[in-house]
């Protein structure tokens, strides 16, 4: 059974933890809470429905709306808009995201293992393959195109849906250090972010680069290897651990 481990939970942050999904409900003044939670729930299923198509993000309040077969005086009730929806959308996907990586190194005592682990895992979640025509490359990219304007646009919006992650990330650095597993005295709340950038929007240097992406998932690796290795000649590698 694997040790219990010190590193921050994903709903755990400096930053507020009340969701958009939270406050939309928090609006209601409906004493039945439940029945708010389930008519929130239904606009939040429509919208992901709708970017399951082929407008990705670019649907309207209205078809959301009728997909949800609700009124759009309650959708207006829980959400001040289309921007707002998306945003309680991402965060969902953020703290279902962090909740499966969270699942994925939980068996696993070795710190820089468990850190290594995470940047996998998350890099295949966010890689959509260019020969996949499924749902969920529509939502991974409608989803990527949402966290590219959140972080230019809204950067306090930004930081607070990515808490999750962001926590979850630095408490495994944290770890890897308290285990001598990396170097010491490093700022890990500056290489969490720049981590979390690199694994979420590497596409883009593929994109850049010319290269093709590899289906086998190396490239997931690849990207460990430079993280943990830098660029610099004569550094030894640390073998995996069985997993």
């Amino acid at each position: 059974m694997a040790a219990e481990h010190s590193s921050v939970e994903p709903e755990a942050t400096q930053t507020p933890t009340t969701s958009w999904r939270d406050l939309a409900v928090a609006r209601s003044v409906d004493p039945a809470r439940v029945r708010a939670e389930k008519r929130v729930q239904r606009f939040l299923d429509a919208a992901l429905e709708l970017m399951s198509g082929e407008s990705g993000k670019d649907f309207t309040v209205q078809e959301v709306v009728k997909k949800s077969g609700q009124s759009l005086r309650s959708f207006y009730q829980y959400f001040t808009g289309k921007h707002e929806l998306l945003l309680a959308l991402f965060e969902e996907s953020v703290h279902s995201t962090a909740r499966r990586l969270q699942e994925e190194i939980a068996d696993e005592d070795d710190a820089l293992e468990r850190l290594r682990r995470f940047t996998v895992a998350h890099y295949l979640l966010c890689r959509p393959l260019p020969d996949d025509s499924s749902e969920r490359k529509t939502v991974i990219l409608g989803m990527a195109e949402f966290a590219q304007q959140l972080l230019t646009e809204h950067p306090k919006e930004a930081a607070r849906a990515f808490a999750p992650m962001f926590a979850l990330l630095h408490g495994l650095l944290d770890e890897a250090a308290a285990q001598g597993a990396i170097r010491s005295g490093l700022d890990h709340r500056a290489i969490a972010g720049t981590l979390l950038q690199a694994i979420m929007f590497n596409s883009f240097a593929v994109t850049i680069s010319g290269s093709p992406v590899r289906a086998d998932g190396s490239d997931a690796e690849a990207l460990w290897d430079l993280v943990l290795h830098g660029l610099a000649a004569g550094q030894p590698k640390r073998k995996r651990s069985a997993r």
